[in-house]
């Protein structure tokens, strides 16, 4: 037998509205620096060929 009080649908409401702008600034910065440095050691590379 069912009970009453279990088939109501509970809504969970986000309370956190934070920002996600610096997490996105740090991954475009942390990407602009593994792609810096990539073009510098195959540079160097080239250089050195």
């Amino acid at each position: 037998m069912a009970q009453p009080g279990l088939d109501k649908r509970t809504q969970t409401k986000v309370e956190d509205q934070s920002s996600l702008k610096g997490t996105l600034a740090s991954v475009f910065l942390l990407g602009f620096f593994l792609i810096i440095t990539w073009v510098g050691v195959f540079l160097l590379f080239v250089n050195r060929f």
